[in-house]
């Protein structure tokens, strides 16, 4: 790949857990293509380890996840680990949903880099996406 080629993002989304409300996920899904992403949306329902399954399988730079029932704290942290035991560690793990903000330190020292609430532009989440992935 020359200097002067870009290389698309690639971002999976996924709904970990028992939580059957995707709205909010695949509004995001929908922004960060149109943002000029390659998104895959995996769906409703998924264990972490599907989840990992699914971004290592498909190369993926990030990994967006959302969650509105409250088991975020047991979830997301469980993904980033499997991760980076699966060799995904510079894989970008970003969250959104209802998380409250007294659970963002523990996200984030679980290894997680960006928490979204309901109410963010598409656009901000897709900046940070671009300026936090790494080279693989």
């Amino acid at each position: 790949m020359g200097s002067t080629e870009l290389k698309t993002i690639r971002v999976l989304i996924a709904k970990p857990g028992l939580d059957g409300h995707d709205r909010g996920a695949k509004v995001i899904a929908r922004g960060l293509k149109d943002a000029g992403m390659e998104v895959i949306y995996l769906g409703l329902r998924l264990t972490p380890e599907q989840i990992v399954e699914a971004a290592i399988q498909e190369d993926v730079d990030a990994v967006g996840l959302s969650s509105l029932s409250g088991a975020h704290l047991a979830l997301f942290p469980k993904i980033v680990e499997l991760l980076r035991s699966k060799g995904g560690e510079k894989i970008l793990v970003v969250v959104g949903g209802i998380i409250p903000k007294k659970d963002f330190a523990v996200l984030k020292e679980a290894g997680v880099s960006g928490i979204f609430g309901p109410g963010t532009p598409i656009p901000e989440i897709a900046k940070f996406i671009q300026e936090n992935i790494q080279e693989k």
